[in-house]
């Protein structure tokens, strides 16, 4: 995989020229790349498949149905699907069953819902520590089921308005962070730009020569006169940043974005004593119900209008580019997400500077990102490969196999925890609201498990959640009428109670070892068949492929 990032990564040089300033070099330039027109599954397909072939690699084959319905159900909606889900799109003949599939997704209310989880972690955790309010993902869930723009929900995020009521939460991911000033510069980089510059604070970079200390304090400049006010995030009308370099003097900072853009406006001084003492009395009123009103000249909001302007914006999307293809595939294109710079390559620069440039193409449209990249034959690969060693993550060769989310795994259990008959006649309309219903009661467990990071190590909270704990047999494996294991004591057939629980669980029928070994295990429990079908789920739902997303 080296030699295959340092063909890119020379190809990208030998297109563009030299690296620009601020480590932001480009990476293709937009001459050399796929037309704007090529749909994005199609672009996503060309560039990996040419990276597969230059590093001479054989992808693993496409899944089967049943493997790509559960990954995609779990990917836009955030549970498995139900077994007439299953069944119904493993049956369907309609050469565009897959796009039907997604695009009913897409549009369903659990997309948004699902979607708004993921983004509440993806900034609630910007800083490696949570820092989101729970009305955060309120806002989200919002944003997306209306589809805005992430140009828009940038905006909004980061110039909050509480009186309007569409716009409510949105504070949440200023608020809880502009008490420290460093850490809110740091977070918002990571955030929106893949950057963190955090280790210029005291000195350059020593491997990137692009951040520097005057970029570090050039981004802090525009958000530092930041605070929080009555519940509200308000702005101070002036304010200047002061940082002693290492050698040489105290110097002031100039509002500086990554690119070198650098800002001078008169508010860039010292705040009258006057306009410190109105701050000061506005921060010690924590209840007040008016809040401030903002100044002539936002720095926060020079900062988005910055970040927006052609010539700086394809930072920011690439970034968003960035986070969502590593959120569907498991690897980022640029790795680790906050380390976009000029000595960290994407494994495949073109396909970033496509999508990158495709998004902003689009008006930052998201769900259309989102399909583009769950449609293409690199997303729906199997997850195994005949070679003997794997191939480089980065290749995209096999899916990964990603850990479920809390919310994932916990609706997951409840689903798979009912009669999968009841809901073989429900229409998309009320499959949802009982859906919703399931993620609600399922907040609790999921509350109990720890987000997943990309290399999982089970802790042993969880691991005694699940092996002694008698709430997941309170929670999910009930046996009264509607449930799975009140179907399982109608049945007296225990091939056909086999192979319910396993279809049920894992969306396929069960092989010829799991049929013996169940049979064989019910067969020895025939005086206890509750307690025996109740162990038997409890197996299926507790094991690695109940457990991860693949």
């Amino acid at each position: 995989m080296r030699a295959l990032r340092l063909v890119h990564a020379v190809a990208a040089v030998l297109v563009t020229g030299a690296v620009t300033g601020g480590g932001f070099p480009p990476l293709a330039a937009a001459a050399d790349l796929l037309p704007p027109v090529t749909p994005v599954e199609r672009a996503v397909d060309h560039y990996v498949d040419a990276g597969l072939a230059a590093a001479a690699v054989t992808p693993a084959p496409q899944a089967d149905a049943a493997t790509l319905v559960r990954r995609l159900t779990l990917d836009l909606v955030g549970r498995v699907p139900t077994l007439p889900e299953v069944e119904a799109f493993a049956a369907s003949a309609d050469p565009d069953r897959r796009a039907k599939l997604v695009d009913g997704l897409l549009a369903s209310p659990a997309f948004a819902r699902y979607q708004a989880v993921q983004f509440d972690a993806m900034l609630g955790y910007a800083g490696g520590k949570k820092r989101g309010g729970g009305d955060l993902q309120a806002y989200f869930a919002a944003a997306l089921a209306e589809n805005r723009r992430w140009d828009r929900v940038f905006r909004e995020l980061m110039l909050p308005d509480d009186a309007d009521p569409k716009l409510k939460g949105a504070s949440d991911f200023l608020r809880p962070r502009v008490a420290d000033a460093d850490r809110l510069t740091t977070d918002v980089s990571v955030a929106f730009f893949g950057v963190n510059v955090s280790c210029a604070q005291c000195h350059d970079h020593p491997h990137v020569k692009d951040w520097t200390q005057d970029l570090y304090y050039g981004m802090k400049a525009f958000l530092a006169r930041s605070y929080e006010s009555g519940g509200t995030v308000a702005e101070q009308p002036a304010g200047v940043v002061k940082y002693k370099p290492i050698k040489g003097p105290e110097k002031v900072a100039r509002m500086t974005f990554f690119t070198g853009a650098a800002i001078d406006h008169p508010s860039n001084r010292e705040p009258t004593a006057d306009e410190m003492k109105k701050a000061k009395a506005a921060k010690g009123k924590p209840d007040a119900k008016t809040p401030p009103a903002p100044p002539a000249f936002s720095a926060r909001g020079k900062l988005v209008e910055v970040a927006l302007e052609p010539g700086n914006a394809d930072l920011f999307a690439r970034s968003i580019a960035n986070r969502m293809w590593h959120r569907f595939f498991g690897v980022g294109l640029v790795n680790p997400l906050d380390q976009m710079h000029a000595e960290n390559p994407p494994s495949h620069p073109e396909l970033l500077a496509w999508l990158a440039r495709d998004a902003a193409g689009h008006g930052y449209d998201l769900k259309r990102l989102i399909r583009g990249l769950v449609m293409s034959n690199a997303y729906s690969r199997g997850d195994r490969t005949d070679s003997d060693a794997p191939p480089d993550p980065q290749l995209f060769a096999v899916a990964r196999v990603r850990p479920l989310t809390p919310m994932q795994l916990a609706t997951s259990l409840k689903v798979v925890g009912q009669d999968p008959l009841s809901f073989e006649k429900l229409s998309p309309a009320d499959l949802d609201k009982r859906i919703e219903g399931y993620e609600s009661t399922a907040r609790g467990f999921a509350s109990l498990l720890a987000p997943p990071a990309d290399n999982l190590q089970i802790g042993v909270g969880e691991a005694l959640l699940f092996s002694n704990g008698d709430r997941l047999s309170k929670d999910f494996l009930t046996d009264g009428a509607g449930t799975l294991l009140g179907r399982l004591k109608a049945t007296s057939d225990t091939n056909a109670a086999v192979d319910l629980m396993v279809r049920t669980a894992l969306g396929r029928p069960p092989t010829a070892d799991e049929r013996a070994a169940l049979t064989s295990f019910l067969a020895k429990r025939a005086d206890r068949p509750a307690d025996a079908h109740r162990q038997a789920v409890w197996a299926l739902v507790t094991c690695p492929e109940f457990r991860f997303n693949h």
